[in-house]
């Protein structure tokens, strides 16, 4: 009896836990919960920055609607935010991909999610969905890659302030102004 009393709370002291940030904006909190399980190299990549303060004082910067993207055939919905500017010489190198078909995660409602340009060039720009959106998925025609994106968590409370972002006032898809972050902290 005593050795499977140790044995479950070296399991349950054991299980990795998913940790949980804070991001203070002008408009309000957004918190998320981070997927370390399913994708730990992006989630590791958020919070060198996160910890390193890089986000203080950087922004949301962009709104996504489907009434602002005419010219895409695939439509999706989501904001995105960025570093501090005055950190951007000081941008960590790029991360692999953990594209969805090997994580497992989706950009559901309220998932957080990592910018990038080419596969493998995420680095610190990151994007939050409104609705669900699949085509961010591996496989979804948002990106010609078909790679998709590196979702790695979800907001868990503060989905109110990330629609309030989402219809600020933008010129296209730029927030203007765009919406300053306030503070950024594992919680």
């Amino acid at each position: 009896m005593r050795t499977a009393l140790i044995l479950v709370w070296f399991a349950v002291v054991a299980l990795p836990q998913n940790p949980h940030v804070l991001i203070q904006t002008e408009k309000g909190a957004i918190e998320v919960e981070l997927d370390a399980v399913h994708a730990p190299v992006t989630t590791k990549n958020f919070l060198r920055y996160v910890n390193a303060g890089f986000y203080q004082g950087g922004m949301f910067h962009r709104t996504v609607t489907l009434q602002n993207q005419p010219q895409s055939t695939v439509k999706i919905e989501v904001i995105q935010a960025g570093i501090n500017p005055e950190h951007s010489k000081d941008v960590l190198p790029p991360i692999v991909l953990e594209r969805t078909n090997k994580t497992g995660l989706h950009h559901a409602d309220g998932t957080i999610s990592m910018a990038r340009g080419l596969p493998d060039s995420a680095d610190s720009d990151f994007f939050i969905c409104i609705g669900d959106q699949p085509e961010l998925d591996f496989g979804g025609k948002r990106n010609p890659d078909g790679q998709g994106f590196a979702a790695f968590g979800q907001v868990v409370r503060g989905m109110d302030v990330v629609r309030k972002i989402q219809s600020s006032a933008a010129s296209g898809q730029t927030l203007s102004p765009a919406i300053r972050i306030l503070s950024v902290s594992e919680k």
